[in-house]
Order: C-alpha cells, then sequence, then structure tokens
C-alpha cells in the first residue's frame, strides 16, 4: 500500500490551550490505535485512563502500554479519541479509528488522507 507521514495537532481534551503540532506521524491503518510519544501526551497534561493494556505487535510480541485521550486534528477536521503512550522505540503512528473518527480515507497512490463523503451524524 505504501506509507506516508501526515502532520496534525494534539490537544488535552479537558484542556485545549494544552496542544502541541506533532511533525511526521505515520499514517498507520494497520494499527486500531494512534500511538503518541509518551514524552509529548505528558508535556501537554494528558492523563493516563487505562494502564498496562495489552497489544499484540506484528512480530508476535506482546508489549504493554498505558492509554489517554486526546483531540487530533488535521488540516479542518478533527476527533476526539483514545491513544496509545508510546515508548522511546514504538513508532508514532495515525490509526484507524483516528481516522474514522475524522471521516477521513488513505489515498495510497497519492499518499495523502482525503474526505469521505457526508457525514451521516448531521
Amino acid at each position: 500500500m505504501g506509507t506516508f507521514f501526515i502532520n496534525g495537532k494534539i490537544e488535552n481534551h479537558s484542556n485545549r490551550e494544552k496542544n502541541l503540532m506533532i511533525q511526521k506521524i505515520l499514517v498507520d491503518t494497520g494499527s486500531e490505535y494512534t500511538w503518541i510519544s509518551e514524552i509529548t501526551l505528558n508535556s501537554i497534561g494528558v492523563e493516563v485512563k487505562k494502564k498496562d493494556v495489552l497489544f499484540k505487535m506484528a512480530n508476535g510480541q506482546i508489549i504493554k502500554r498505558d492509554i489517554g485521550f486526546i483531540i487530533f486534528r488535521y488540516d479542518k477536521y478533527f476527533t476526539i479519541d483514545e491513544v496509545v503512550f508510546a515508548k522511546k522505540s514504538d513508532m508514532q503512528l495515525l490509526g484507524a479509528r483516528t481516522l474514522e473518527g475524522l471521516n477521513l480515507l488513505v489515498d495510497a497512490q497519492n499518499k495523502k488522507l482525503v474526505a469521505a463523503g457526508p457525514s451521516l451524524a448531521a
């Protein structure tokens, strides 16, 4: 499918003044969750809401990571979603759930995100 990166903005869902631009986040429809550096999440005050959640990695390894909530913004689109507190050895990923919340699709040929069409939640 080819991979590509985007830039996005994350916000603390309970205090939107605490926010950061994220450069080069990998769009990964194979990942259910969005993964952002725990250092970045801590810097804007994102709280851990689920501790030691188990994840099975592509290589079969089982790891534990914490989860919190953020608002993710890309262009004019935004959504609130769970986010994984990524360790230094983890990549920063924009996962499928966040893409669905944004109502965006992956245009793999042109390596960009595109609007999915009219929303039914009017």
